[in-house]
């Protein structure tokens, strides 16, 4: 079956790599117009430029997803050049520290706090007043299978990522039923944020997945394809987890 999104317009927001600019590129070539969005005007426009072949059906919008007043400038612009909002994808996320929880000083745990869990409420909150709670919807929030547990080193990013999982709960609850809210777990997939856990140990790591690699951005962005269309019209509330059977192996403990 082929997905389409003709007539549909997303905002994607950490869109001007990896991930982001993956699920993009999807969009697009599934018939949306889409609104890229991150901090940086020039990855914004290198992202454009790649995107090029999809002419005027690709627009961009530098913002800072921390701010909330940038949230409600994404969210005007974005009807303001395409007339509608119909997909919101919340992918922009940091990961500042690496360490124990208790040695994180006050600056990162709030930088990680602000970027990876506020800003889904803060984009989620735009996008309904201005236009979902009228026409409807669908949000699509990028969380971590880090959410799902407790790990050496990124335990903080991990809380933050554990909080998308709940809010998208949450917020599928609170917008139903005219706003379905799913969101996409990912395991390690080979992105530049994620480069400091990849690089080095990429071969090992990849032979302890069931699926003998490390993921792709694209690897996510088919999967959010189908999530944000009309073929998955039936899901709400729930994380899909995509990271080459990481998770389904055994922890090693005994009962």
């Amino acid at each position: 079956m082929e997905i389409r999104l003709d007539g549909k317009v997303a905002l994607v927001t950490g869109a001007s790599r990896g991930i982001g600019l993956a699920m993009a590129q999807r969009f697009a070539e599934a018939g949306a117009r889409v609104m890229l969005s991150s901090r940086s005007e020039e990855n914004l426009t290198a992202a454009l430029a790649t995107l090029s072949a999809y002419g005027d059906r690709v627009a961009i919008c530098a913002a800072h997803v921390g701010r909330s007043a940038d949230a409600d400038r994404l969210v005007t612009t974005t009807l303001e050049r395409f007339g509608a909002l119909d997909i919101l994808v919340n992918n922009a996320a940091t990961n500042p520290y690496f360490g124990p929880l208790v040695d994180i000083d006050d600056a990162r745990m709030v930088k990680t706090y602000e970027i990876n869990q506020a800003s889904v409420l803060t984009h989620v909150r735009s996008a309904w007043h201005q236009y979902m709670k009228d026409h409807g919807g669908v949000i699509l929030n990028i969380a971590s299978v880090g959410g799902l547990g407790p790990e050496p080193g990124i335990g903080w990013y991990n809380v933050t990522k554990a909080a998308v999982i709940h809010l998208t709960r949450q917020l599928s609850y609170e917008l139903a039923p005219t706003v379905r809210v799913n969101a996409i777990a990912p395991g390690l997939v080979k992105t530049e944020l994620a480069r400091g856990l990849w690089e080095e140990h990429g071969e090992s790591i990849a032979r302890h997945i069931p699926l003998r690699r490390l993921g792709e951005p694209d690897d996510i962005a088919t999967v959010a394809l189908s999530l944000v269309s009309d073929a998955t019209g039936w899901l709400t509330g729930q994380t899909i987890v995509v990271d080459g059977g990481t998770t389904t192996q055994p922890t090693g403990g005994v009962g």
